[in-house]
């Protein structure tokens, strides 16, 4: 029997009593109400092959790619490994891959091996980061844009930057399912308002950044060997959190792709963002 718990008052919920690999229907559709609701999910005891894993996530839409990695047995499968502090390339508030014109709508992390003691993954909760602004700036940021850029992914995966995908979204997403609103900015990934310089961007992008990760929008998993996570990208920030030393935490990831956030930012010429928006 499905059983689905509250883990945190911001978000997120322990699923226990299924085998993601032997679901029916109708228990699937179970989970993508929990997932509607509470943003992320996680499943206990998962102890999965990456065929199985890809097989779990292809349940809920195509996978995605990322495009600086992948294994090359399984293209759409990411091996995290700790490799230190100085390397880790997600130690920031980011949603996964916003810097493609169609980002991931879900990823899902699951763990070959956790150290005892640390490095957690922390959770924002974006629909209440726009629900706790106040309603002039509501309405200032609805009808805006920014650009989302992988130049700074692109630098540390030695690629060029001039080459890096580079999209528009919506600076307030509506959410496909929920039908609420969230904000849709990171610090990883947001360079600037469409329209805007970057220095007349910048003040209110910092204080975007700053609110969106408060406190009390926030939730943390610690992992365990077998835990499958999956979270909602359009709903939530995440940040991995290196304080774990050089202790070893071996993380398989894979994200499914999304639809187009609000109908895709247009230029002003009027061609749809992409790869080109600077």
């Amino acid at each position: 029997m499905v059983d689905i718990e509250r883990f945190a008052a911001p978000l997120g919920a322990t699923v226990t009593g299924v085998d993601v690999t032997h679901l029916d229907d109708a228990t699937l559709a179970e989970l993508g109400r929990a997932f509607a609701e509470h943003h992320v999910l996680v499943f206990p005891g998962q102890r999965l092959q990456p065929d199985e894993l890809k097989a779990f996530a292809s349940r809920w839409g195509p996978l995605q790619c990322h495009p600086y990695n992948g294994t090359e047995e399984h293209p759409e499968v990411m091996r995290l490994e700790n490799r230190g502090k100085a390397k880790n390339p997600n130690e920031h508030w980011h949603s996964d891959m916003s810097y493609e014109p169609v980002p991931p709508k879900l990823t899902m992390l699951h763990a070959v091996e956790a150290p005892d003691l640390g490095g957690d993954t922390a959770f924002a909760n974006q629909h209440l980061a726009f629900a706790e602004l106040s309603g002039p700036l509501q309405a200032l940021l609805r009808p805006l844009r920014a650009v989302h850029s992988a130049e700074g992914l692109a630098r540390l995966y030695r690629q060029d930057p001039a080459d890096a995908p580079r999209a528009l979204h919506p600076v307030v997403r509506v959410h496909e399912e929920r039908g609420d609103e969230a904000l849709y900015v990171c610090r990883a990934f947001t360079t600037k308002f469409e329209g805007w310089r970057r220095a007349e961007s910048a003040g209110l992008l910092e204080f975007l950044f700053e609110h969106s990760a408060r406190p009390d929008f926030q939730a943390r998993h610690r992992w365990r060997a077998g835990d499958l996570v999956m979270w909602d990208n359009r709903s939530v920030l995440h940040y991995a959190v290196h304080d774990h030393g050089d202790a070893a935490r071996t993380i398989h990831r894979v994200q499914v792709q999304g639809g187009v956030a609000n109908d895709l930012a247009r230029e002003p010429d009027g061609q749809a963002a992409g790869s080109t928006a600077r």
